[in-house]
């Protein structure tokens, strides 16, 4: 190259995103294909099916934000409980640590919902359209009244299910029931119907257009994914020691008599992939994981009457030093994946025996501020207080009040109250003592809140009373 040519050459200008084209993703089936739909069905059920869970009169999941009351099965959570989401927060990263550094992008390929969301649109596009091949010339051709039929059919079954989504989304945080109803009688809130029709569209537009630019471009997982990773992370590889040099040849052709490896080139890999990448170039932040070439590469392999495994699951380590399966497993049981392992295990098992032992009960007391003091008949010194009495049981309890702390202290009237399941009450109670009560100022007391029907249920709550 001439240094004009050169100059030329620096002078074109360079585009900072890669131009974006259509992938058509071939449909392949195998031991990995079976695990994705088995995920798929399994991830689906759970979200689509458990709103719709009765429990104890109620749906078994449910984040009434109005009520702001979080229902979970057989616990009701409140917001005072922010600590165990944290827990959650902390325990889902630990295991993406985990995961990642075992399996490399195992939630990215089986169970994200990205991924899912893809894999059923990708499905629908298949049995409405046709296969790869199909769909490709399908997109070529002129619109005409089949054409036309197709992509009519195809995207009205992609919002069928957008939105069966978006209302599913929905129906956690208000009652599905009633939802339907609101629904049915076009009578559904603003922000209800903002939250179907969002979640909807979101649907719509990732798994249906952005689909691989969302892995690429939108997830932060893919851009940080290498951190978590060493050369013992099983993760998806191209043998290029027995593949290569690739080339075209027929079933009867002997591969080495050839001076060829068992790679045919016949590219399957980089159509079944989702993101459109070739494998066979090395390991690339826009894998997730899926094994679709996998698959597709050993239905190639079966055919040609050779070994499975030119594509598949193993470790930069194992690659380069010819491990087998044995030594495989051995390195995966390293030093950080026991610490992760660890650290999972004892938040975990902390987080559930603290859910197990929680009391049913919460109380907050306020002490009435507007009056410090004041003395009433009878000789005694009297403070007010408010106590905010949340039963988050789902059974309603007669509670005992009592106060302690003080010389001759006690409860002017009020000593028991009933809280229905799953509520907060407020009551006003005055605590009285004797005026020639010993010392001055500020006192520590203590209020006694216990179940009646179940001692096992009490609490004590530390407050203070002012003497003048």
């Amino acid at each position: 190259m001439t240094p004009t040519q050169h100059a030329a050459t620096l002078e074109q200008p360079m585009a900072l995103y890669e131009k974006h084209r259509t992938i058509q993703v071939r449909s392949v089936t195998g031991f990995f294909s079976k695990w994705r739909w088995a995920m798929v069905w399994i991830t689906q059920a759970l979200f689509y099916g458990l709103c719709w869970l009765p429990w104890n009169g109620r749906q078994a999941v449910l984040f009434d934000l109005v009520q702001r009351k979080f229902y979970i099965f057989g616990l009701v959570f409140w917001p005072q409980d922010v600590l165990y989401l944290t827990i959650l927060l902390i325990v889902s990263a630990y295991a993406l640590f985990l995961f990642t550094a075992v399996g490399g992008r195992l939630f990215c390929g089986y169970a994200c919902p990205q991924t899912v969301y893809t894999e059923i649109f990708l499905w629908i596009e298949e049995k409405i359209e046709g296969d790869r091949n199909a769909r490709i010339k399908l997109d070529q051709q002129p619109l005409d009244a089949r054409k036309l039929r197709l992509k009519l059919a195809k995207h009205a079954a992609w919002i069928a299910v957008a939105l069966w989504t978006g209302f599913t989304f929905a129906g956690y945080f208000t009652p599905i029931k009633a939802q339907v109803a609101e629904f049915a009688s076009f009578s559904l809130g603003p922000w209800q119907a903002f939250w179907i029709f969002f979640y909807a569209f979101a649907t719509y537009g990732f798994a249906g257009f952005l689909r691989e630019q969302v892995c690429k471009y939108m997830c932060p997982y893919a851009r940080f994914q290498s951190v978590m990773f060493d050369p013992d992370t099983l993760i998806v590889t191209y043998d290029a020691a027995r593949g290569e040099p690739r080339g075209a040849r027929s079933k009867h052709d002997h591969a080495k008599a050839a001076g060829k490896g068992d790679c045919v080139d016949c590219s399957i890999c980089v159509q079944a992939c989702p993101t459109g990448i070739d494998i066979r170039n090395g390991l690339q932040y826009e894998c997730i994981g899926c094994s679709a070439c996998i698959d597709g590469c050993d239905q190639v392999m079966d055919k040609l009457g050779l070994a499975r495994g030119l594509i598949r699951y193993s470790t930069e380590n194992a690659m380069a030093q010819n491990f087998g399966r044995a030594e495989i497993l051995a390195h995966l049981i390293r030093p950080r994946i026991l610490l992760y392992s660890a650290i999972l295990v004892a938040i975990t098992a902390a987080a559930a025996y603290s859910i197990a032992v929680r009391l049913p009960l919460k109380v907050d007391v306020i002490r009435d501020r507007g009056v410090m003091s004041r003395e009433v008949e009878g000789g005694l010194i009297e403070n007010v207080y408010t106590l905010r009495i949340m039963n988050t049981d789902e059974r309603p309890h007669r509670y005992r009040i009592d106060v302690a702390g003080l010389t001759g202290i006690g409860l002017a009237d009020l000593k028991e109250t009933e809280v229905p399941a799953a509520s907060t009450q407020s009551l006003v109670v005055s605590a009285r003592v004797p005026v020639e009560t010993a010392g001055k100022g500020s006192q520590p007391i203590d209020f006694n809140i216990e179940a009646a029907e179940d001692p096992s249920i009490h609490l004590k709550e530390k407050a203070v009373f002012i003497l003048p």
